[in-house]
Protein backbone atom coordinates (compact mmCIF):
# COMPACT_ATOMS: atom_id res chain seq x y z
CA UNK A 1 0.00 0.00 0.00
CA UNK A 2 2.84 2.34 0.89
CA UNK A 3 4.10 2.24 -3.08
CA UNK A 4 0.68 2.84 -4.38
CA UNK A 5 0.33 6.49 -2.44
CA UNK A 6 3.92 6.64 -3.19
CA UNK A 7 2.33 6.73 -6.73
CA UNK A 8 0.33 9.50 -6.17
CA UNK A 9 2.87 11.97 -5.67
CA UNK A 10 4.62 11.69 -8.45
CA UNK A 11 2.19 10.81 -10.71
CA UNK A 12 -0.87 12.17 -11.84
CA UNK A 13 -2.87 12.95 -9.05
CA UNK A 14 -6.90 13.77 -9.99
CA UNK A 15 -8.31 17.71 -9.30
CA UNK A 16 -11.52 16.44 -7.88
CA UNK A 17 -12.99 19.75 -9.31
CA UNK A 18 -12.00 19.28 -13.00
CA UNK A 19 -11.40 15.75 -12.97
CA UNK A 20 -8.30 16.04 -14.76
CA UNK A 21 -5.06 14.08 -14.22
CA UNK A 22 -2.91 17.19 -13.08
CA UNK A 23 1.20 17.09 -13.27
CA UNK A 24 3.03 18.05 -10.35
CA UNK A 25 6.54 20.02 -11.01
CA UNK A 26 8.21 16.98 -9.23
CA UNK A 27 6.73 14.30 -11.01
CA UNK A 28 8.69 11.25 -10.76
CA UNK A 29 8.76 9.62 -14.51
CA UNK A 30 6.83 7.13 -14.83
CA UNK A 31 7.67 3.64 -16.55
CA UNK A 32 4.42 1.17 -17.84
CA UNK A 33 4.94 -2.01 -18.83
CA UNK A 34 2.85 -3.31 -21.72
CA UNK A 35 2.42 -6.42 -23.82
CA UNK A 36 0.30 -9.21 -24.72
CA UNK A 37 -1.30 -11.01 -22.56
CA UNK A 38 0.39 -13.80 -19.86
CA UNK A 39 3.46 -12.53 -20.54
CA UNK A 40 4.44 -11.92 -16.86
CA UNK A 41 3.85 -8.30 -16.57
CA UNK A 42 2.31 -8.43 -13.11
CA UNK A 43 5.34 -10.48 -12.31
CA UNK A 44 7.91 -7.96 -13.27
CA UNK A 45 5.76 -5.16 -11.71
CA UNK A 46 6.11 -6.86 -8.44
CA UNK A 47 9.58 -7.75 -8.91
CA UNK A 48 10.49 -4.16 -9.62
CA UNK A 49 8.19 -2.66 -7.16
CA UNK A 50 9.54 -5.57 -4.91
CA UNK A 51 5.75 -5.70 -3.88
CA UNK A 52 2.81 -8.26 -4.17
CA UNK A 53 0.45 -5.16 -5.18
CA UNK A 54 -0.19 -7.25 -8.45
CA UNK A 55 -2.16 -10.18 -8.27
CA UNK A 56 -0.66 -13.20 -10.76
CA UNK A 57 -1.76 -16.30 -11.86
CA UNK A 58 -1.05 -18.14 -14.99
CA UNK A 59 -4.33 -16.90 -16.78
CA UNK A 60 -4.27 -14.93 -19.51
CA UNK A 61 -5.92 -11.24 -19.23
CA UNK A 62 -5.82 -11.36 -15.39
CA UNK A 63 -4.92 -7.34 -15.48
CA UNK A 64 -7.41 -5.32 -16.38
CA UNK A 65 -6.85 -1.88 -14.58
CA UNK A 66 -4.02 -0.27 -14.20
CA UNK A 67 -1.71 -0.44 -11.05
CA UNK A 68 0.88 2.10 -10.05
CA UNK A 69 3.92 1.15 -8.05
CA UNK A 70 6.99 3.23 -6.66
CA UNK A 71 10.23 1.52 -7.87
CA UNK A 72 13.71 2.50 -6.61
CA UNK A 73 16.30 1.55 -9.90
CA UNK A 74 19.74 2.13 -8.62
CA UNK A 75 18.82 4.92 -7.13
CA UNK A 76 16.75 6.62 -9.45
CA UNK A 77 12.81 6.52 -8.03
CA UNK A 78 9.88 6.20 -10.72
CA UNK A 79 6.21 5.05 -11.14
CA UNK A 80 5.85 1.97 -12.56
CA UNK A 81 2.46 1.35 -14.42
CA UNK A 82 1.08 -2.26 -14.41
CA UNK A 83 -1.25 -2.52 -17.58
CA UNK A 84 -3.81 -5.09 -18.71
CA UNK A 85 -2.16 -7.56 -22.07
CA UNK A 86 -3.70 -6.58 -25.53
CA UNK A 87 -5.46 -8.88 -27.50
CA UNK A 88 -7.62 -10.60 -25.05
CA UNK A 89 -10.91 -12.82 -26.41
CA UNK A 90 -13.32 -10.55 -25.16
CA UNK A 91 -13.77 -8.09 -27.53
CA UNK A 92 -15.45 -5.42 -25.14
CA UNK A 93 -13.27 -5.66 -22.31
CA UNK A 94 -10.75 -5.76 -24.73
CA UNK A 95 -11.82 -2.22 -25.60
CA UNK A 96 -11.95 -0.97 -22.14
CA UNK A 97 -8.53 -2.52 -21.27
CA UNK A 98 -6.72 -0.64 -24.56
CA UNK A 99 -8.12 2.37 -23.33
CA UNK A 100 -6.49 1.80 -19.93
CA UNK A 101 -3.50 0.92 -21.69
CA UNK A 102 -3.51 3.58 -24.24
CA UNK A 103 -4.08 6.48 -20.85
CA UNK A 104 -1.22 4.64 -19.46
CA UNK A 105 1.26 4.98 -22.46
CA UNK A 106 0.18 9.03 -22.48
CA UNK A 107 1.62 9.08 -18.89
CA UNK A 108 4.53 7.02 -19.58
CA UNK A 109 7.91 8.44 -20.11
CA UNK A 110 9.52 4.75 -20.73
CA UNK A 111 7.83 1.94 -22.31
CA UNK A 112 8.74 -1.97 -21.52
CA UNK A 113 7.52 -4.05 -24.07
CA UNK A 114 7.37 -7.04 -22.20
CA UNK A 115 7.33 -10.72 -24.48
CA UNK A 116 7.55 -14.06 -23.94
CA UNK A 117 11.28 -16.09 -24.87
CA UNK A 118 9.40 -19.17 -24.92
CA UNK A 119 6.76 -18.42 -27.63
CA UNK A 120 8.81 -16.15 -29.81
CA UNK A 121 7.57 -13.29 -31.72
CA UNK A 122 4.03 -13.58 -32.41
CA UNK A 123 1.34 -11.37 -34.23
CA UNK A 124 -0.14 -10.04 -30.98
CA UNK A 125 3.64 -9.06 -30.41
CA UNK A 126 4.03 -7.23 -33.38
CA UNK A 127 0.82 -5.71 -33.04
CA UNK A 128 1.69 -4.24 -29.79
CA UNK A 129 5.00 -3.02 -30.99
CA UNK A 130 3.89 -1.48 -33.97
CA UNK A 131 1.14 0.54 -31.88
CA UNK A 132 4.33 1.22 -29.31
CA UNK A 133 6.40 2.39 -32.18
CA UNK A 134 3.93 4.59 -33.51
CA UNK A 135 3.44 6.78 -30.18
CA UNK A 136 6.95 8.23 -30.58
CA UNK A 137 7.77 6.82 -26.90
CA UNK A 138 11.42 5.24 -25.90
CA UNK A 139 10.42 1.25 -26.34
CA UNK A 140 12.86 -1.30 -24.18
CA UNK A 141 12.16 -5.08 -25.55
CA UNK A 142 12.10 -7.25 -22.43
CA UNK A 143 12.41 -10.91 -22.73
CA UNK A 144 10.75 -12.70 -19.83
CA UNK A 145 10.33 -16.17 -18.80
CA UNK A 146 14.24 -16.84 -20.27
CA UNK A 147 15.04 -18.80 -17.49
CA UNK A 148 17.75 -21.54 -18.09
CA UNK A 149 18.62 -20.05 -22.47
CA UNK A 150 21.31 -17.55 -22.61
CA UNK A 151 20.33 -14.09 -22.92
CA UNK A 152 21.54 -13.60 -26.76
CA UNK A 153 19.47 -16.55 -27.28
CA UNK A 154 16.39 -16.00 -25.50
CA UNK A 155 16.11 -12.13 -27.13
CA UNK A 156 17.11 -13.43 -30.62
CA UNK A 157 13.66 -13.47 -32.39
CA UNK A 158 12.83 -10.20 -31.01
CA UNK A 159 15.47 -8.16 -32.76
CA UNK A 160 12.52 -8.20 -36.13
CA UNK A 161 10.51 -5.69 -34.00
CA UNK A 162 12.93 -2.94 -34.55
CA UNK A 163 12.74 -2.03 -30.89
CA UNK A 164 16.15 -2.16 -29.80
CA UNK A 165 18.33 -5.00 -28.32
CA UNK A 166 15.87 -7.23 -26.07
CA UNK A 167 16.74 -7.36 -22.25
CA UNK A 168 16.14 -11.29 -21.25
CA UNK A 169 15.24 -11.81 -17.78
CA UNK A 170 13.17 -14.12 -16.07
CA UNK A 171 10.52 -12.19 -13.46
CA UNK A 172 9.78 -15.21 -11.60
CA UNK A 173 13.38 -15.81 -10.73
CA UNK A 174 14.60 -13.11 -10.45
CA UNK A 175 17.19 -14.13 -13.39
CA UNK A 176 18.84 -10.59 -15.49
CA UNK A 177 17.00 -8.33 -13.50
CA UNK A 178 20.12 -6.34 -12.35
CA UNK A 179 21.33 -5.68 -15.86
CA UNK A 180 17.59 -4.55 -16.69
CA UNK A 181 17.49 -2.48 -13.55
CA UNK A 182 20.56 -0.64 -14.61
CA UNK A 183 19.75 -0.65 -18.36
CA UNK A 184 16.10 1.21 -17.12
CA UNK A 185 17.99 3.29 -14.64
CA UNK A 186 20.17 5.04 -17.24
CA UNK A 187 17.11 5.77 -19.64
CA UNK A 188 15.09 7.47 -17.10
CA UNK A 189 15.31 11.23 -16.81
CA UNK A 190 18.29 12.84 -14.66
CA UNK A 191 15.36 14.02 -12.44
CA UNK A 192 14.71 10.56 -11.57
CA UNK A 193 17.20 10.82 -8.70
CA UNK A 194 16.46 11.37 -5.40
CA UNK A 195 18.91 12.77 -2.64
CA UNK A 196 16.65 10.35 -0.23
CA UNK A 197 14.91 6.82 -1.47
CA UNK A 198 11.45 7.07 -0.76
CA UNK A 199 9.77 5.40 2.63
CA UNK A 200 6.90 4.71 4.41
CA UNK A 201 6.12 8.59 6.03
CA UNK A 202 4.46 10.12 2.98
CA UNK A 203 1.42 6.98 3.90
CA UNK A 204 0.98 8.95 6.93
CA UNK A 205 -1.64 11.63 6.34
CA UNK A 206 -3.27 9.35 3.48
CA UNK A 207 -7.02 8.03 4.32
CA UNK A 208 -7.14 5.10 2.34
CA UNK A 209 -11.47 4.09 1.70
CA UNK A 210 -11.63 0.25 0.33
CA UNK A 211 -14.77 -0.28 -1.53
CA UNK A 212 -16.65 -3.82 -1.14
CA UNK A 213 -19.80 -5.53 -2.19
CA UNK A 214 -20.96 -7.98 -3.96
CA UNK A 215 -20.12 -8.61 -7.50
CA UNK A 216 -21.89 -6.45 -10.20
CA UNK A 217 -23.24 -4.11 -7.45
CA UNK A 218 -21.29 -1.07 -8.99
CA UNK A 219 -18.29 -0.59 -6.95
CA UNK A 220 -16.01 0.04 -9.88
CA UNK A 221 -18.57 2.44 -11.32
CA UNK A 222 -18.36 4.75 -8.35
CA UNK A 223 -14.93 4.87 -8.08
CA UNK A 224 -14.92 6.48 -11.19
CA UNK A 225 -18.02 8.76 -10.29
CA UNK A 226 -15.70 9.73 -7.13
CA UNK A 227 -13.10 10.69 -8.86
CA UNK A 228 -14.73 12.22 -11.96
CA UNK A 229 -12.65 10.00 -14.17
CA UNK A 230 -12.62 6.14 -16.03
CA UNK A 231 -9.46 5.34 -13.90
CA UNK A 232 -11.15 1.68 -13.83
CA UNK A 233 -12.75 -0.54 -15.91
CA UNK A 234 -16.33 -0.98 -15.83
CA UNK A 235 -18.45 -3.76 -17.89
CA UNK A 236 -21.82 -4.88 -17.02
CA UNK A 237 -20.36 -8.40 -16.26
CA UNK A 238 -19.76 -9.99 -12.69
CA UNK A 239 -16.13 -10.39 -12.24
CA UNK A 240 -14.99 -7.63 -14.05
CA UNK A 241 -12.58 -6.03 -11.11
CA UNK A 242 -10.05 -8.97 -10.11
CA UNK A 243 -7.42 -7.19 -8.19
CA UNK A 244 -7.51 -4.40 -5.44
CA UNK A 245 -6.70 -1.17 -7.71
CA UNK A 246 -5.66 1.97 -5.11
CA UNK A 247 -6.26 4.97 -6.72
CA UNK A 248 -4.55 7.66 -4.72
CA UNK A 249 -6.42 11.36 -5.24
CA UNK A 250 -6.15 15.07 -3.56
CA UNK A 251 -9.52 16.97 -2.01
CA UNK A 252 -9.03 19.76 0.04
CA UNK A 253 -5.92 19.27 0.22
CA UNK A 254 -6.34 16.06 2.08
CA UNK A 255 -4.91 13.01 0.57
CA UNK A 256 -6.33 9.94 -0.51
CA UNK A 257 -6.40 6.32 -1.37
CA UNK A 258 -9.21 4.58 -2.69
CA UNK A 259 -9.45 1.24 -3.34
CA UNK A 260 -11.70 -0.68 -5.59
CA UNK A 261 -12.21 -4.23 -5.22
CA UNK A 262 -13.44 -7.68 -6.61
CA UNK A 263 -16.60 -8.76 -6.02
CA UNK A 264 -17.33 -10.84 -3.03
CA UNK A 265 -19.27 -14.05 -3.21
CA UNK A 266 -20.50 -16.74 -0.85
CA UNK A 267 -17.18 -19.21 -0.66
CA UNK A 268 -19.61 -21.91 -1.89
CA UNK A 269 -19.99 -20.04 -5.19
CA UNK A 270 -16.09 -19.60 -5.63
CA UNK A 271 -14.50 -22.43 -7.51
CA UNK A 272 -12.27 -20.27 -9.71
CA UNK A 273 -8.79 -20.22 -7.89
CA UNK A 274 -8.33 -16.91 -9.64
CA UNK A 275 -11.37 -15.72 -7.57
CA UNK A 276 -10.24 -16.65 -4.12
CA UNK A 277 -7.19 -14.99 -4.75
CA UNK A 278 -9.48 -11.90 -5.58
CA UNK A 279 -11.23 -12.42 -2.69
CA UNK A 280 -7.98 -12.44 -0.08
CA UNK A 281 -7.07 -9.48 -2.27
CA UNK A 282 -10.33 -7.05 -1.47
CA UNK A 283 -10.68 -8.58 2.31
CA UNK A 284 -6.91 -7.52 2.51
CA UNK A 285 -8.15 -3.89 1.39
CA UNK A 286 -10.16 -3.65 3.78
CA UNK A 287 -7.93 -4.45 6.65
CA UNK A 288 -5.35 -1.80 5.08
CA UNK A 289 -8.01 0.86 5.02
CA UNK A 290 -8.86 3.49 7.31
CA UNK A 291 -13.02 3.88 6.10
CA UNK A 292 -15.03 0.86 4.45
CA UNK A 293 -17.51 1.44 2.16
CA UNK A 294 -19.51 -1.21 1.57
CA UNK A 295 -22.47 -1.06 -1.58
CA UNK A 296 -25.39 -2.72 -2.28
CA UNK A 297 -27.32 -3.18 -5.37
CA UNK A 298 -30.90 -2.46 -4.66
CA UNK A 299 -31.84 -4.28 -7.51
CA UNK A 300 -31.38 -7.12 -5.35
CA UNK A 301 -32.35 -6.09 -2.47
CA UNK A 302 -30.52 -7.14 0.73
CA UNK A 303 -29.01 -10.78 1.06
CA UNK A 304 -27.30 -12.30 3.35
CA UNK A 305 -24.08 -11.94 1.81
CA UNK A 306 -24.41 -8.46 2.36
CA UNK A 307 -25.28 -8.66 5.95
CA UNK A 308 -22.24 -11.13 6.46
CA UNK A 309 -19.75 -8.94 4.78
CA UNK A 310 -20.87 -6.08 6.73
CA UNK A 311 -20.55 -7.74 9.68
CA UNK A 312 -17.30 -9.16 8.80
CA UNK A 313 -16.15 -5.18 8.43
CA UNK A 314 -17.44 -4.75 11.86
CA UNK A 315 -15.67 -7.25 13.28
CA UNK A 316 -12.84 -6.12 11.93
CA UNK A 317 -13.48 -2.18 13.40
CA UNK A 318 -13.84 -0.56 10.30
CA UNK A 319 -15.16 2.75 9.98
CA UNK A 320 -18.17 2.52 7.92
CA UNK A 321 -20.55 3.55 4.93
CA UNK A 322 -23.33 2.24 3.26
CA UNK A 323 -24.86 2.30 -0.30
CA UNK A 324 -27.62 1.54 -1.93
CA UNK A 325 -26.96 1.71 -5.35
CA UNK A 326 -28.47 1.74 -8.40
CA UNK A 327 -31.99 3.40 -6.68
CA UNK A 328 -32.64 5.60 -9.54
CA UNK A 329 -35.50 4.55 -11.40
CA UNK A 330 -36.74 1.69 -9.11
CA UNK A 331 -40.63 1.59 -8.44
CA UNK A 332 -42.04 3.02 -5.17
CA UNK A 333 -43.19 -0.52 -3.53
CA UNK A 334 -39.69 -2.19 -4.22
CA UNK A 335 -38.33 1.21 -2.63
CA UNK A 336 -40.24 0.47 0.30
CA UNK A 337 -39.03 -3.38 0.42
CA UNK A 338 -35.30 -2.42 0.48
CA UNK A 339 -36.16 -0.04 3.08
CA UNK A 340 -37.70 -3.24 5.36
CA UNK A 341 -34.90 -5.34 4.40
CA UNK A 342 -32.39 -3.15 5.89
CA UNK A 343 -34.30 -2.50 8.85
CA UNK A 344 -34.89 -6.03 9.62
CA UNK A 345 -31.63 -7.51 8.24
CA UNK A 346 -28.75 -4.83 9.59
CA UNK A 347 -29.79 -3.56 12.56
CA UNK A 348 -26.64 -4.31 14.43
CA UNK A 349 -25.31 -1.44 11.73
CA UNK A 350 -27.47 1.45 12.91
CA UNK A 351 -24.60 3.52 13.88
CA UNK A 352 -22.95 3.65 9.56
CA UNK A 353 -24.42 6.55 7.24
CA UNK A 354 -26.82 4.96 4.97
CA UNK A 355 -27.07 6.48 1.63
CA UNK A 356 -29.38 5.15 -1.23
CA UNK A 357 -27.60 6.14 -4.71
CA UNK A 358 -26.79 6.35 -8.18
CA UNK A 359 -23.29 5.90 -8.98
CA UNK A 360 -24.25 5.91 -12.73
CA UNK A 361 -25.58 9.00 -12.96
CA UNK A 362 -24.39 10.24 -9.77
CA UNK A 363 -26.75 11.07 -7.43
CA UNK A 364 -26.01 11.11 -3.50
CA UNK A 365 -22.38 10.12 -4.16
CA UNK A 366 -21.36 13.60 -2.93
CA UNK A 367 -23.34 12.83 0.61
CA UNK A 368 -21.11 9.44 0.94
CA UNK A 369 -18.07 11.61 0.65
CA UNK A 370 -18.96 13.87 3.53
CA UNK A 371 -19.90 10.33 5.67
CA UNK A 372 -17.04 9.14 4.55
CA UNK A 373 -15.25 12.06 6.35
CA UNK A 374 -17.41 11.50 9.10
CA UNK A 375 -16.29 8.14 9.86
CA UNK A 376 -13.49 8.57 9.84
CA UNK A 377 -12.73 11.65 12.00
CA UNK A 378 -15.26 9.56 13.95
CA UNK A 379 -12.77 6.39 14.49
CA UNK A 380 -10.10 8.55 15.48
CA UNK A 381 -11.84 10.90 17.38
CA UNK A 382 -9.04 11.71 20.62
CA UNK A 383 -11.82 11.03 24.03
CA UNK A 384 -10.85 13.36 26.91
CA UNK A 385 -10.92 10.74 30.18
CA UNK A 386 -12.76 13.31 32.51
CA UNK A 387 -15.65 13.72 30.02
CA UNK A 388 -15.84 9.88 29.56
CA UNK A 389 -15.67 9.35 33.21
CA UNK A 390 -18.85 12.08 33.74
CA UNK A 391 -20.43 10.32 30.61
CA UNK A 392 -20.10 6.82 32.51
CA UNK A 393 -21.08 8.34 35.74
CA UNK A 394 -24.47 9.97 33.99
CA UNK A 395 -25.52 6.59 32.56
CA UNK A 396 -25.55 4.87 35.49
CA UNK A 397 -27.36 7.66 37.60
CA UNK A 398 -29.36 7.38 34.60
CA UNK A 399 -29.78 3.48 34.62
CA UNK A 400 -27.87 1.27 37.10
CA UNK A 401 -26.50 -1.85 36.39
CA UNK A 402 -28.61 -5.19 37.80
CA UNK A 403 -27.99 -6.70 40.75
CA UNK A 404 -25.24 -9.84 40.33
CA UNK A 405 -26.22 -12.73 42.61
CA UNK A 406 -27.18 -10.14 45.03
CA UNK A 407 -24.05 -7.64 44.73
CA UNK A 408 -24.04 -4.77 42.71
CA UNK A 409 -21.51 -3.92 39.81
CA UNK A 410 -19.61 -0.57 40.35
CA UNK A 411 -18.35 1.41 37.06
CA UNK A 412 -16.00 4.09 38.27
CA UNK A 413 -14.32 5.60 35.82
CA UNK A 414 -13.24 5.60 32.02
CA UNK A 415 -9.89 6.69 29.34
CA UNK A 416 -9.37 5.70 26.31
CA UNK A 417 -7.90 3.01 25.22
CA UNK A 418 -7.52 3.09 21.07
CA UNK A 419 -8.20 4.32 17.72
CA UNK A 420 -9.69 3.55 14.68
CA UNK A 421 -11.71 1.56 16.19
CA UNK A 422 -12.56 3.71 19.31
CA UNK A 423 -11.93 1.65 22.56
CA UNK A 424 -13.40 2.81 25.98
CA UNK A 425 -11.87 1.51 29.00
CA UNK A 426 -13.96 1.08 31.79
CA UNK A 427 -12.65 -0.07 35.37
CA UNK A 428 -14.65 -0.97 38.44
CA UNK A 429 -15.89 -3.83 39.95
CA UNK A 430 -17.15 -7.14 39.01
CA UNK A 431 -16.87 -6.14 35.44
CA UNK A 432 -16.44 -9.25 34.18
CA UNK A 433 -20.34 -10.06 34.51
CA UNK A 434 -21.73 -6.54 32.88
CA UNK A 435 -24.27 -8.14 31.05
CA UNK A 436 -24.50 -7.78 26.99
CA UNK A 437 -27.90 -5.03 27.54
CA UNK A 438 -26.11 -3.19 29.97
CA UNK A 439 -23.25 -2.62 27.37
CA UNK A 440 -25.06 -2.03 24.40
CA UNK A 441 -26.88 0.47 26.74
CA UNK A 442 -23.03 2.32 27.53
CA UNK A 443 -22.08 1.91 23.63
CA UNK A 444 -25.55 4.18 22.67
CA UNK A 445 -25.05 6.20 25.73
CA UNK A 446 -20.83 7.15 24.86
CA UNK A 447 -21.73 7.66 20.47
CA UNK A 448 -24.66 10.06 21.51
CA UNK A 449 -21.99 12.15 23.88
CA UNK A 450 -19.46 12.27 21.32
CA UNK A 451 -21.25 11.62 18.24
CA UNK A 452 -19.35 8.62 17.26
CA UNK A 453 -20.97 7.67 13.66
CA UNK A 454 -19.97 5.50 11.45
CA UNK A 455 -17.74 3.17 13.39
CA UNK A 456 -18.02 0.71 15.99
CA UNK A 457 -16.95 1.52 19.40
CA UNK A 458 -15.35 -1.04 21.47
CA UNK A 459 -15.59 -1.18 25.38
CA UNK A 460 -13.14 -2.85 27.44
CA UNK A 461 -14.15 -3.77 30.94
CA UNK A 462 -11.44 -3.92 33.62
CA UNK A 463 -11.84 -4.97 37.14
CA UNK A 464 -9.61 -3.23 40.23
CA UNK A 465 -7.54 -6.15 41.71
CA UNK A 466 -8.28 -6.84 45.59
CA UNK A 467 -5.02 -5.87 47.85
CA UNK A 468 -5.96 -8.05 50.28
CA UNK A 469 -7.03 -11.23 48.30
CA UNK A 470 -5.87 -14.78 49.13
CA UNK A 471 -4.64 -13.10 52.41
CA UNK A 472 -6.07 -14.33 55.96
CA UNK A 473 -5.50 -13.00 59.07
CA UNK A 474 -3.64 -15.28 61.86
CA UNK A 475 -6.44 -15.86 64.72
CA UNK A 476 -5.45 -15.44 68.65
CA UNK A 477 -6.45 -18.63 70.92
CA UNK A 478 -9.29 -16.85 71.95
CA UNK A 479 -10.53 -16.22 68.58
CA UNK A 480 -9.80 -19.23 67.81
CA UNK A 481 -12.13 -20.83 70.78
CA UNK A 482 -14.52 -18.65 70.06
CA UNK A 483 -15.03 -19.58 66.43
CA UNK A 484 -15.28 -23.52 67.40
CA UNK A 485 -18.13 -22.46 70.21
CA UNK A 486 -19.94 -20.46 67.37
CA UNK A 487 -19.50 -23.60 64.63
CA UNK A 488 -20.83 -25.87 67.70
CA UNK A 489 -24.03 -23.30 68.19
CA UNK A 490 -24.80 -23.51 64.36
CA UNK A 491 -24.95 -27.47 64.47
CA UNK A 492 -27.04 -27.45 67.49
CA UNK A 493 -29.32 -25.17 65.53
CA UNK A 494 -30.06 -27.57 62.74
Amino acid sequence: MCSCWAAAVSLPACDWGSGKPVMTSDALPVIALMGRPNVGKSTLFNRLTRTRDALVADYPGLTRDRQYGVADLDGRSCVVVDTGGLGVEDEAIDALMAEQTRQALEESDLVLLVVDARDGVVPGDQNVADMLRRSGKPVMVVANKAEGKPGEVAGADFHGLGLGTPQAVSAMHGHGMQALVGTVSEKLPPAARLDAPLSAPVMEDAIHIAVLGRPNVGKSTLVNRLLGDERVVTFDMPGTTRDAVAIPFERDGQPWVLIDTAGIRRRQRVRESIEKFSVVKALQAMEQAQVTVVLLDASEGVTDQDASLIGLAVQRGRALVLGVNKWDGLPPEQRETVRRQVDVKLPFVTFARLHYISALHGTGVGELFDSVREAWAAANADLSASRLTRVLEKAVAAHAPPLVQGRRIKLRYAHQGGRNPPVIVIHGNQTAKVPPAYRRYLVNAFRREFGLWGTPLQLEFRTSENPFAGRRNTLTPRQARQRQRLIRHRKKGR
